[in-house]
């Protein structure tokens, strides 16, 4: 049987992301998938060693704007340890509310291209309707709409006020009747399951040998989640991954639709416990050391390498982000499929190639 090799992407109608494959297709079968990276070239690690650690942090934001937040929080967790800061609480619950917040956006962003994938440009206007509210949240308590520059070494730099936690709250519940509204919709349509039930499927022993993160490793049935870690605020908030067992793109795709419930009732929580109090701890001295820190983006697992020897430049940043992670079991998940159910599965990943590539 003769063997074509067809080129996917770099650019994809139903991929907004410059994610290349070369699929070995025998008739309408995927037989072999072979990712090529590096079409992204920014140079943000580079950066260390001309930015002082205080103006990395607008470095890393920028690795990618969908969880800046959080890459940021990341960050500069890494730059507390290593300098012994202890950030106050209030900042943390702060932290808590608006990377909880930055993974809603972000989910809801997917979920709209999700269904686009599928020809429900309706359905994708919806889902993006209601990712406006959590937009309008984030640009009203910090001034922005996705880069939104809250986090500082040791805590944040600005504070909500009972106005803004009553507005957020109010608008929580919107948000939540939105979604669950949509739940049947977009998680139960015929067309919908039909494409992505035992569709791209990983297994669980595969994705733990494969190392996935995120949804991706949730949806093969792994409980594992960075959260558990307890930073931020989670040290005080119950918490317990999002688990789906069928490891296929349907089990992906409905992690993220109920983690989209999670971080508003997270967000609430956070919101509650909310005392007054400092919003950063008294920075002195410089980074000197090594550590590595993680966070859990809404792609998985982020992961920072960080090195300072006593100066204000870094001598490293190192980062590994979740798409990277994803890539060897999307490798993985191709070969045996029909040639058209690949940009679902590609999808099913959430891939973030700008975050990948620096």
């Amino acid at each position: 049987m003769a063997r074509t090799v067809i080129p996917f992407g770099p650019q994809h109608p139903v991929l907004p992301e410059p994610i290349h494959l070369s699929l070995v297709v025998e008739d309408e079968k995927v037989v072999e998938a072979l990712p090529t990276l590096g079409y992204v070239h920014r140079g943000l690690e580079m950066l260390a060693v001309k930015r002082d650690f205080n103006q990395m942090i607008q470095i890393v934001e920028r690795v990618c704007g969908i969880c800046s937040m959080i890459h940021s929080l990341c960050y500069c967790q890494g730059i507390e340890e290593m300098m012994g800061i202890e950030v106050p609480r209030r900042a943390r619950f702060l932290r808590t509310v608006w990377s909880e917040l930055h993974r809603m956006h972000s989910h809801l962003l997917w979920l709209g291209l999700f269904a686009d994938s599928f020809g429900f440009e309706a359905l994708f206007m919806q889902l993006w309707k209601i990712r406006e509210k959590v937009m309008d949240l984030n640009e009203g308590t910090t001034g922005n709409r996705v880069i939104v520059s809250v986090n500082v070494i040791g805590g944040v730099r600005v504070d909500l006020d009972e106005s803004q936690i009553r507005w957020i709250k109010d608008t929580l519940v919107d948000v939540e009747a939105g979604i669950r509204k949509l739940q049947s919709t977009i998680m139960n349509d015929g067309t919908v399951c039909r494409r992505t039930k035992g569709v791209g499927i990983l297994t669980k022993q595969a994705a733990y040998d494969l190392g996935a993160a995120g949804p991706t490793l949730r949806g093969s049935g792994v409980a594992q989640d960075m959260r558990q870690l307890k930073y931020a605020g989670f040290d005080e908030i119950p918490f317990e991954p999002v688990v789906e067992t069928a490891g296929d793109s349907w089990a992906r795709g409905n992690v993220r639709f109920r983690e989209c419930l999670q971080s508003i009732d997270l967000v609430r929580q956070a919101l509650d416990k909310l005392e007054p109090g400092e919003l950063a701890a008294k920075v002195k001295g410089k980074p000197d050391g090594e550590v590595v820190t993680r966070v859990e983006q809404p792609r998985g697992e982020c992961l920072y390498y960080l090195k300072g020897n006593g100066d204000k430049f870094m001598q490293r940043v190192r980062i590994r982000t979740p798409t990277f992670a994803n890539i060897p079991p999307l490798a993985a998940m191709l070969p045996g499929l029909d040639f058209a159910d690949v940009p679902v599965v590609v999808l099913s990943i959430d891939p973030c190639i700008s975050c990948t590539e620096r």
